[in-house]
């Protein structure tokens, strides 16, 4: 048998590399994310159970709060009317009016003494606007011998002028009305023209 002739394999000569099988692209989508593990913080196992882009919850109505109206306007009617008379339990006309009340001779003598209101949350009946000069107001007061209702009434004709006392009264629970504006000692609680002094009690 005829021997083969030898050639050598030349050098520098790169072997070629056996091709892997190509893969189809991956469809671009929602990534996989681990769970968390035992003992990851709360607000991580928030994060992982509640996604950006989960679908919203079906909406329960077209108005869901105007089931709440019919209780959110009495309410919010009640604390403005508890506001308003909060602002005129305060005022300096309200005031004074049951510090010359306290002073009154012919009240003292109805009422008693411990002169206040009659109840712990008194409520101030009328009009209370000095801004536009027309006070009208009427609350329940008591001491240790009777209680009733006192009004007091004034106006301002003039921006810059005096209040004009037209009615201080005091009506007693058995129908006895006290004209304390009348009486030599009734002064009027606000300041009146030509007042010396300006008025009967603190404003």
């Amino acid at each position: 048998m005829r021997p083969q002739p030898f050639f050598p394999r030349p050098l520098g000569r790169a072997t070629a590399k056996p091709r892997r099988p190509t893969q189809a692209p991956r469809a671009r989508g929602r990534g996989l994310v681990a769970p968390p593990r035992p003992g990851s913080q709360p607000w991580q196992n928030l994060m992982m159970s509640r996604r950006s882009d989960r679908e919203l919850p079906p909406a329960k109505g077209p108005n869901p709060w105007l089931r709440s109206l019919p209780v959110f306007l009495p309410v919010a009617g009640a604390a403005l009317l508890a506001l308003l008379n909060y602002q005129r339990q305060s005022s300096s006309v309200v005031g004074s009016s049951l510090y010359a009340l306290r002073t009154h001779p012919r009240a003292r003598e109805a009422l008693g003494d411990n002169v206040y209101f009659a109840h712990k949350w008194p409520w101030i009946w009328g009009e209370l606007n000095q801004l536009h000069g027309r006070i009208d107001i009427s609350f329940k007061v008591k001491g240790t011998r009777g209680s009733g209702y006192m009004r007091f009434r004034a106006v301002r004709k003039h921006r810059m002028g005096f209040f004009e006392t037209q009615e201080w009264s005091l009506t007693m629970d058995d129908g006895t009305v006290l004209q304390l504006l009348t009486d030599e000692a009734g002064a009027s609680p606000l300041p009146q023209r030509g007042d010396q002094e300006g008025f009967a009690g603190p404003i």
